[in-house]
């Protein structure tokens, strides 16, 4: 189980050597950090005296969240007050030292802070300048306000978290997390590597590229034949609750003991091994559900005899049959499930890890499983300006007496 380690220490990981300025706040452009601190990179994120408003969410202990705790591992946190001229002038200092900087601020508010791309290269000609933003760094909609829950809905996906059209009245759901957030800083991160590669490879080009993501086009992307079938036939992707709207049977099932089991046997073989199991062999030439076409169209009545089926079990019971059969399917699980799976804790997915001021703190591990060189938690989310002093000498040479005379002028 990985402990607390040092910020000052060797860096280790795929990433080491990689710095990378974060200058965001709330969940995107701090999660696409997250994961590349996650491999090695030293991540350097950059907060206002007040802190990011993260810090803030989420269950309490002691007035500390447990969501930084993973929010922000694997980060060394400094404060500087972007407000102030002399705070500007030790940003501008530190990007010189980095590879990247990463914000997720509304377009133009770097440039109105005099800390726009162009003074960036200017100080680093090589420098990787990474925006997240609702909707991009230009078109008619770059000024707007947006938050993920924004990208979500303009993106298409909170029109599908629903159930199918007049079975209910309810606003559409959100999924449970800040996806639309995640979602776009799992795409910053692919485009910073990708740029990344091209500059630095043996014949690569040593240019400074941009990375520009848009919330709204993050979750766009992930919304499968939605804009295709739009595009041929006119028809609106609808919502359909917990079934798929290509494929059945594929839908979460009642059990005796009032949980719920996912159950996907939408192929030819996975059918006609279901159909017996629940002592219908006779479902496979029934024309309703005679191929995948024929199945979709009749979900409905296929659901029900399905979960008129599961609702006589319980729900270990009725897993442990379907895991006999052959049959894709699983509890659909809680915190409680995820902290205590086997799979999850063999591959440390699930992790204690020891937060200095929380003591142990279960986390989710690394993502993606490099089995060669894995990434590992190296430390938790850090207090507010915690490494200030620690990365202002390592990179620029100010001592204990040059970065308290900072904090009197109000830059840090």
């Amino acid at each position: 189980m990985p402990g607390q380690e040092s910020s000052s220490e060797p860096q280790k990981g795929l990433l080491a050597g990689l710095r990378v300025l974060e200058l965001g706040h709330y969940v995107a452009a701090p999660f696409c950090a997250r994961l590349l601190g996650d491999l090695g990179a030293d991540i350097i994120k950059v907060e206002p005296p007040s802190g990011d408003p993260v810090r803030q969410w989420g269950k309490q202990v002691d007035g500390r969240s447990l969501w930084w705790s993973m929010h922000g591992r694997n980060k060394r946190c400094i404060t500087i007050n972007l407000k102030s001229p002399a705070g500007c002038e030790v940003l501008l200092k530190l990007v010189a030292e980095c590879d990247v900087v990463l914000e997720n601020f509304r377009p133009g508010q770097l440039e109105k802070l005099g800390l726009g791309p162009d003074v960036l290269r200017a100080i680093n000609p090589d420098l990787i300048v990474a925006h997240i933003s609702g909707f991009g760094q230009d078109g008619p909609y770059r000024d707007r306000a947006a938050f993920g829950v924004i990208g979500e809905a303009v993106g298409g996906l909170r029109y599908l978290t629903d159930d199918p059209p007049g079975t209910s009245d309810r606003p559409p759901v959100r999924v449970g997390v800040s996806i639309g957030d995640s979602i776009a800083g799992l795409y910053a991160a692919f485009g910073i590597m990708t740029v990344l590669w091209q500059r630095d490879r043996a014949d690569g080009d040593r240019r400074g590229r941009t990375v520009d993501v848009a919330l709204t086009e993050s979750v766009l992307s992930m919304m499968e034949g939605m804009l295709p079938e739009y595009g041929a036939f006119g028809s609106i992707k609808q919502p359909t609750g917990g079934g798929i709207a290509t494929a059945a049977p594929s839908n979460a099932y009642p059990t005796s003991d009032d949980s719920w089991v996912l159950i996907a046997a939408n192929s030819a073989p996975l059918f006609a091994s279901l159909a017996s199991l629940i002592g219908t062999p006779e479902l496979v030439d029934d024309p309703d559900y005679q191929g995948n076409q024929a199945r979709v169209r009749n979900a409905a009545k296929l659901d029900e005899l399905i979960g008129a089926w599961t609702q006589l079990f319980a729900v270990d019971d009725l897993v442990k049959k379907l895991d006999e059969a052959g049959i894709p399917s699983t509890k659909v699980y809680t915190a409680a499930d995820c902290a205590n799976d086997p799979q999850y804790l063999h591959r440390a997915m699930v992790r204690e890890v020891d937060d200095p001021a929380l003591g142990s703190v279960l986390q989710a591990g690394v993502v993606p499983h490099i089995p060669e060189s894995p990434g590992e938690v190296r430390w938790t989310g850090p207090d507010i300006g915690q490494h200030t002093a620690e990365v202002l000498d390592e990179l620029l040479g100010l001592d204990a007496d040059a970065v308290n005379s900072l904090r009197q002028e109000g830059a840090l």
